[in-house]
């Protein structure tokens, strides 16, 4: 799902732009009565588990509770994901759903030990995180025309690396083929950074890098930026242009992270989790360091985030297919 309807879902909040806040229910007052823990699907340092610790002060701080950040990684998000849905359904016990747990790995995946949809109710979008396409500085490919141009001189030959099969690296060159008609060779890695480290060696042509990696690789001239995978452009880093405004409109793989709980928690908890989170992302430090790590705030209510889901979910079926993609 791309354009006006997929961002309308997936906007930024500008600061103090709070509703205003609601009288606890009734039925949420004896919540929380213990700490409350977060499962991040993926390891201690990457974007999810920066973004649920910058948060869990703050929540802990408006909720009376500590709140813990436990990493399971694995599996695309499926374990941290699957020991959520078992979860007893009380609010204590939340996951930062991604873009693969509740987006893409419902088609990646032969095999789900959860369906995004139904084990889970949706609290709030929090953030989302884009890629930037880079090249070494040596390559003769200066922008996107270029890019583009070589491709189709050498279909092939061009190799873009990535931290796995399926990831938002491999689907962001897999949907830059589908959209240009090119064919490039994907080169899958362990991690993130070694996709980075092939394209820093040269042993790559390309590769989709996180912002923090990518920002500091730039201005230290090790990479070349070609372009944002987000639709929206980065207010801090206004000389690198989203691909959608160079010349692929519509093109928008940006990683996203939102909070959800285990299917039947009460709608009143979901309320203040959902207050508490908003509140939590309005504190300059928590959006500063945010901000530092190329993420774009966002907002949406449980229901506008479960429609979110359910957009998300169509839109990545047909876009990992085409891509050839299996796992599990």
């Amino acid at each position: 799902m791309t354009g006006p309807t997929r961002r309308s879902l997936l906007r930024a909040t500008p600061a103090l732009a709070l509703a205003p806040t609601l009288a606890t229910p009734a039925s949420a007052q004896g919540f929380p009565s213990r700490p409350i823990r977060i499962l991040v699907t993926i390891g201690a340092g990457s974007a999810a588990d920066i973004l649920t610790r910058s948060l869990a002060d703050e929540l802990g701080r408006r909720l009376g509770q500590n709140v813990v950040t436990e990493n399971r990684p694995g599996a695309g998000g499926n374990i941290a994901g699957d020991v959520a849905r078992r979860a007893e359904p009380d609010g204590h016990t939340l996951l930062m759903a991604t873009v693969s747990t509740h987006g893409i790995n419902p088609a990646l995946y032969s095999r789900m030990p959860f369906d995004p949809v139904a084990d889970f109710a949706p609290i709030t979008l929090v953030a989302s995180s884009p890629n930037v396409l880079v090249v070494h500085p040596s390559s003769p490919i200066q922008n996107l025309a270029d890019l583009i141009a070589a491709a189709r001189a050498r279909p092939g030959e061009l190799t873009y690396s990535s931290g796995g099969s399926g990831t938002s690296q491999h689907l962001g060159g897999a949907v830059l083929e589908q959209m240009t008609g090119v064919r490039l060779t994907h080169v899958p890695f362990r991690s993130a950074p070694d996709s980075v480290n092939a394209v820093l060696a040269g042993t790559t042509s390309m590769t989709f890098a996180s912002v923090p990696v990518a920002l500091s690789q730039v201005r230290a001239g090790a990479l070349r930026a070609i372009g944002l995978s987000s639709a929206a452009p980065m207010p801090d880093w206004p000389e690198v242009r989203p691909l959608a405004e160079i010349g692929l409109p519509g093109f928008d793989v940006a990683a996203w992270f939102g909070l959800v709980a285990p299917a039947n928690t009460p709608a009143p908890i979901i309320a203040r989790l959902h207050e508490a989170t908003r509140e939590a992302l309005q504190v300059p430090a928590v959006r500063e360091r945010l901000a530092n790590q190329g993420m774009q705030i966002l907002d949406a209510d449980p229901a506008g985030f479960a429609s979110f889901i359910q957009a998300e979910i169509a839109r990545w079926a047909p876009i990992v297919r085409a891509s050839g993609a299996t796992a599990g």
